[in-house]
């Protein structure tokens, strides 16, 4: 058996990408998929043969119209199956400061978001489910003291 064959033998995981997007009073940007309930950061599934840093662009710029340029590893989350989920692995990348100029810019792709809204931290709740809130509350620390953390479900490990 050749690498390249053994390689492909070994199980495959679903990675996704996203950029933590804030506005200068701290607020996170949130997009509401058409495709399902929950809230989200802006990005999606890595393709095959990207990397987790192109995904966040390209999504990025499908589904807002806003080309933004991945800044520094924040968060890496491994998320175990659930009874509705395959294990994935998440991403999220900084996103940047987006003033009111670059913000009227944004033009949502109709077939995959509905609406956008900048939501301060503590709005999370409301609108994030808990593995994604956690996530972004990790982001938005790693930002501040500079950090990159692995969480496991949203928690650091250990």
């Amino acid at each position: 058996m050749s690498t390249l064959e053994f390689q492909r033998s070994l199980p495959a995981k679903r990675m996704g990408a996203g950029l933590l997007v804030r506005d200068r009073s701290g607020r996170v940007l949130l997009v509401e998929p058409t495709y399902k309930p929950n809230w989200e950061i802006p990005g999606g599934a890595v393709e095959v043969d990207e990397s987790p840093r192109e995904c966040a662009a390209r999504e990025v710029g499908e589904e807002i119209g806003v080309e933004l340029t991945p800044g520094r590893l924040l968060v890496i989350d491994y998320q175990h199956p659930e009874p509705e989920r395959t294990e994935s692995i998440m991403f999220v990348f900084d996103g940047g400061i987006v003033d009111a100029a670059r913000s009227d810019q944004i033009e949502l792709a109709a077939n995959e978001l509905r609406s956008w809204r900048l939501v301060a931290p503590e709005e999370l709740p409301t609108l994030a489910v808990p593995r994604l809130r956690r996530r972004i509350e990790h982001a938005l620390v790693a930002v501040a003291e500079r950090q990159t953390f692995y969480l496991e479900n949203g928690h650091p490990f250990p």
